[in-house]
Formats: C-alpha cells, sequence, structure tokens
C-alpha cells in the first residue's frame, strides 16, 4: 500500500515549476532588461546641430534630441538651438538620424520654446516619423530609482553612435541654490528667485555637454523621466562654486508633458 503523498497532475506541477523559474528569474534579473530597453530607445534619439556648406566642418553638433508625440516632434533643450542661424551662409538646423550603419540628414523648425525650462520643441519636414519615447510625469520618482540616459557625449567626439549612461537619481532638489551672501548670486540666480524655483533631478551619472537635450529615462521600462540639461541647471546651481563638480541633472518630464499640450496635433 502506497502511504506516501497523491500524485500531483501534471498541469499542477508544470504550473508550479514555471512559477518558481520565474520569482528565480525575477530576483536575479533586476535592471537585466536595460539592454533591450536601450536597443528601443536608440532609434529615437537625434543629433541637433547645424550644417552650412561653406564652412568646415560643415555639421555642428549642438546637443541631443528625441522623438515624441506622433514621432514627428523632437523635444531637446532651449540652449541646444542656436541665438540665431546665419542665413548669408546658407545655415539651417538639422538633426542626424540614424539608418542601420548609416546617418541620414534631416531638416526641422522650431515649434515652440519654454525658456523657463529650457525645453524646446522641433518640427520634423522631411521623411518619416521616428518611434515616439513614452513621456511619464515623475510623481512617483524616488532618490535611489535606477536611470538611464542615451545621447552624444563630448559634442560628438565619440562620433555619432548614440552612448548610454546609468546610475540613480540622487536627489529631487530645487533648482536655485541660494548664495552664502549677495555677492555669490549671479544674474541669472537671481532672475531664476524671483520667477520661482522649480524641483529638478540630481544624477549620480556623468553627463557631458553633447548630452544636453536626451533623455533620463527609468532603466526597467524606457519610461522618459526627464531631460539632460548640462548648462541652465549647472550655471544656476553652481554658480557659487568655484570649480564646478561632475554632478548631472535633468529636467522633470512633466514640463515637456505640459509644452507638448501646447501646440497643434
Amino acid at each position: 500500500m502506497n502511504r506516501g503523498l497523491p500524485a500531483i497532475p501534471r498541469r499542477l506541477r508544470v504550473w508550479i515549476l514555471g512559477a518558481f523559474l520565474g520569482l528565480t528569474l525575477a530576483a536575479q534579473g533586476v535592471g537585466a532588461g536595460l539592454p533591450e530597453v536601450i536597443t528601443r530607445i536608440k532609434p529615437s534619439i537625434v543629433v541637433v546641430g547645424t550644417f552650412s556648406r561653406l564652412r568646415s566642418p560643415a555639421f555642428q553638433l549642438r546637443g541631443t534630441g528625441f522623438a515624441v508625440g506622433n514621432g514627428l516632434t523632437i523635444a531637446t533643450n532651449a540652449h541646444v538651438l542656436p541665438p540665431a542661424v546665419d542665413v548669408e551662409g546658407q545655415e539651417t538646423l538639422v538633426v542626424l538620424v540614424r539608418d542601420g550603419a548609416s546617418v541620414r540628414q534631416r531638416g526641422v523648425r522650431i515649434e515652440t520654446i519654454d525658456k523657463d525650462h529650457d525645453l524646446a520643441l522641433l518640427k520634423l519636414i522631411t521623411g518619416n516619423p521616428l518611434p515616439p519615447l513614452t513621456l511619464k510625469a515623475p510623481e512617483s520618482v524616488r532618490e535611489g530609482q535606477e536611470i538611464a540616459f542615451t545621447g552624444f557625449p563630448i559634442g560628438g567626439v565619440l562620433g555619432y553612435a548614440p552612448v548610454t549612461h546609468r546610475g540613480v537619481i540622487s536627489a529631487v532638489t530645487p533648482i536655485v541654490l541660494p548664495g552664502g551672501n549677495v555677492g555669490e548670486l549671479n544674474e541669472k540666480s537671481i532672475r531664476r528667485l524671483r520667477s520661482g524655483s522649480f524641483q529638478v533631478f540630481q544624477l549620480d551619472a556623468t553627463a557631458y555637454p553633447g548630452n544636453s537635450g536626451g533623455p533620463m529615462y527609468d532603466a526597467e521600462t524606457g519610461d522618459v523621466l526627464g531631460i539632460i540639461n548640462m548648462v541652465f541647471v549647472k550655471s544656476t546651481k553652481e554658480a557659487v562654486l568655484q570649480h564646478p563638480s561632475g554632478i548631472s541633472y535633468a529636467i522633470p518630464a512633466d514640463f515637456l508633458i505640459e509644452l507638448l499640450g501646447r501646440i497643434r496635433p
């Protein structure tokens, strides 16, 4: 007489094994989805710059941008855009888009600018839409959360292949860092204090000027939480420092979501 436990039906055994393996892989695979996220992110990333046949080099990189909305809209920093294009020098505002191993140039026009948050939206005027990235209002963003950002660091010195850095959100902090005395406040800091401060993300990963305007996103989902900013924020927060730090910052994506809502579909 068999006094052991009753036999477990095969379907139940398969379900238990699958559940066990799923829990084990989940425990071991924290952050393991980043390679897949990067693969999905990269087709949406563009180089923002200007082009003129009358100079050498003809193309000059100014920063990074990424597709949002309907895929024909490019988000970047306002300071990435030139103060004015040299019409006499036949200069135009363009973006470079990767197509496999090659890079294609596409024309853009400025759609709208938010100077207070250093954001700009460009419109592709040639070619098909790019895959847009998902923007996420950052109410749930927490300090210590793992993030990544993709762009073109050091002004294209490393080439026009998108580069990804990984880190965590080290602080959610006001954009203004009050000086110890009046002499430490520059004009930009005073203007920011008058117009109202807002929260920005401080990152423990190092970004470079060419990263400006690129997406800062959740390392697990790819949802864009902010826009890398290497000039506007640093010149405000770190103006009181004799030697600016290597800290990086990002503008929260909710300001970009609001700016997208202002333009026509």
